[in-house]
């Protein structure tokens, strides 16, 4: 199953992160190709133009304002390895990979939005490093290689995601299911191939909830270094809901006194409380966080619960209480308090279940990422969101082009938590981000390299 993956191509992700990282980089292995990777090789790994009967087809591009035509296979060029790259996998994931989903579509179409100033044109080349993220979590396999460009900023060159739903069963178990890990191994065996076609400079491959709390998750990452080659580590939750925050930067504005941050996951949530009303404000976003949490629930837990595929006002506002019962015991949820009532206080959602309630509240007919990414919506818009979808039975769910199957029977629970949030925090207004941990990773990555250092905020070089 592929997932519409959120945040798969961030443009202009901003701020990296606080440096006081938890855990290493763990870098991709393996040989495949340097950095000259064909600059026609799209984010689904498809292959560019071919010849066209028996005669190399003639192809125009642009480089640096000048237009210039050259043959295929030309110009330093070397032809893709399919074997690696530009097939897609055989055996069970083969549909999958073949058929373009929601989010495969949202990756492929935001890519050229990354560098508003032109530097997201270049092509990756030997002076432009590679760095990778991988986040494994309860439901989602999810992967981005990308290339700085202007300051604070980078271009995604390849991505994937698929819903492997690792967590299923782990309420009730407490240990990863054998069907669930055979899904994951394979997504990671396609991650695996991808980052050993390219010379990835850093990569950090994380994995989290699911594996955190599994009596098997050692023993499964052990699996996966085996037969994906590739190593994850565990982060703790602190280091995810920070990566969380690194990834949002650009979406808080500067007039912004407050944000309460929250991403709902698939066996977790993270939510961190971030105060800029004091001081001088750091370029770096999680440097600000005051207070923060991570509530051992999320939509594939609270759905195995109470349920996902009918759900009453009954059953939904239990999903709530249960949400809000564990919220009453953070300590810290009062540090945003004198923040509240302010014009400059909002709430930043980045999870499915708001990108979810984005596209239906734009009524889309397919889910367009960048209509998505940064949408403001009101305290009322939100309600009937929420009061549509709780009107809908599961087929319909289904049906939406931005719920489908992989999220019908968890939506609703991912509202429910949304609710219990706005409860402790109420605002008059949520942002949406299509942005996450990955773009997080990719930020403090790229900061800790250096790769901007010498690279002005206008884009410019110094």
């Amino acid at each position: 199953m592929k997932d519409r993956d959120a945040g798969a191509d961030a443009p202009g992700v901003g701020g990296s992160g606080d440096s006081a990282a938890l855990g290493g980089a763990s870098a991709a292995r393996g040989g495949g190709r340097h950095n000259g990777a064909p600059a026609d090789l799209s984010a689904t790994g498809q292959a560019g133009p071919a010849a066209h009967n028996g005669k190399p087809r003639k192809r125009r591009k642009r480089r640096r304002g000048r237009k210039v035509y050259v043959r295929d296979g030309q110009a330093g060029l070397q032809p893709p390895q399919p074997e690696k790259v530009s097939q897609p996998p055989k055996g069970p994931q083969a549909d999958a990979s073949r058929q373009p989903s929601i989010r495969q579509e949202r990756e492929r179409t935001g890519q050229a939005r990354q560098s508003p100033n032109g530097n997201g044109a270049r092509r990756a080349s030997d002076d432009l490093p590679i760095f990778a993220a991988l986040d494994l979590g309860t439901n989602n396999c999810r992967l981005l290689v990308a290339i700085p460009t202007r300051y604070g900023q980078f271009r995604v060159i390849d991505a994937f995601s698929r819903i492997v739903r690792l967590g299923e069963g782990l309420t009730a178990s407490g240990r990863l299911a054998d069907a669930a890990m055979d899904r994951a191994v394979e997504a990671l065996k396609v991650c695996g191939d991808k980052l050993r076609s390219r010379n990835v400079r850093r990569a950090r491959l994380i994995a989290t909830e699911a594996c955190r709390s599994a009596e098997n998750g050692a023993e499964f990452l052990e699996r996966v270094e085996r037969e994906a080659g590739l190593k994850l580590e565990i982060i703790d939750r602190q280091t995810e809901a920070r990566l969380a925050v690194s990834g949002c930067g650009s979406l808080v504005e500067r007039e912004t006194q407050g944000v309460v941050l929250f991403d709902i996951g698939g066996g977790s949530s993270e939510i961190a409380l971030i105060d800029l009303s004091r001081g001088r404000r750091s370029q770096r976003l999680a440097n600000h966080i005051v207070s923060w949490t991570s509530l051992p629930v999320g939509v594939v837990s609270l759905a195995e619960r109470f349920g996902g595929r009918v759900v009453t006002p009954d059953s939904f506002a239990a999903m709530v209480d249960d949400v809000a019962e564990r919220l009453s015991s953070f300590e810290g949820r009062d540090r945003l308090d004198h923040v509240l009532e302010s014009p400059g206080f909002h709430l930043l959602g980045t999870s499915g279940t708001v990108t979810t309630l984005a596209g239906v509240h734009l009524d889309l007919p397919r889910y367009d990422r960048r209509r998505v990414d940064g949408l403001w919506m009101d305290r009322d818009s939100v309600d009937r969101m929420i009061e549509k979808l709780l009107g809908w039975d599961f087929q319909r769910r289904v049906a939406n082009p931005c719920i489908g199957a992989d999220r019908a029977d968890l939506v609703l629970a991912g509202c429910a938590i949304l609710e219990a949030i706005r409860a402790v925090w109420p605002s008059q207004r949520l942002r949406v981000a299509d942005r996450g941990l990955r773009e997080g990773i990719l930020s403090e990555l790229m900061a800790d390299a250096g790769v901007w250092r010498h690279t002005r905020r206008d884009g410019a070089r110094r």
